[in-house]
């Protein structure tokens, strides 16, 4: 199986930003321990702040994966586009996000993503990830 994980903007600073909402692990730590939590999954990782690359980047995986955990950060309330690249693609999508986002600013309450995703997973921290590696994995 083969499960890739995206990343949106900011994201690549787990660890060091907002610690008290995000934790204070790098994703790149936390990854590590996935991939050895499921040896048997081939688990990929990409990360962008520019919305047009994870655009290409569900466009180049979005057909031959067997799903793909997405993070799409502040592009989640924002972005048509992505929204649009999860529709034109085959792989189930879950989208993941760190925070309860519901518990923040009003603007993060709305995601266009989630009508075009295989489920959400909101508020567990990292954990989320391995949520959604859990739903794709039991289909």
């Amino acid at each position: 199986m083969n499960i890739h994980i995206i990343n949106g903007p900011n994201l690549n600073l787990l660890g060091v930003r907002e610690k008290s909402i995000y934790g204070d692990s790098s994703f790149e730590t936390y990854l590590a321990g996935l991939k050895s939590r499921y040896p048997d999954v081939n688990i990929t990782y990409y990360q962008s702040n520019v919305e047009g690359e994870l655009i290409n980047k569900l466009h180049e995986i979005g057909f031959s994966e067997d799903g793909i955990v997405l993070n799409a950060g502040a592009y989640t309330h924002t972005s048509v586009a992505i929204a649009d690249a999860i529709a034109a693609i085959t792989t189930p999508v879950v989208e993941v996000h760190i925070s309860n986002v519901h518990k923040r600013e009003e603007f993060r309450h709305h995601s266009f993503l989630s009508s075009n995703c295989k489920g959400i997973i909101v508020g567990f921290g990292m954990d989320g990830y391995r949520l959604a590696i859990e739903s794709l994995i039991v289909k």
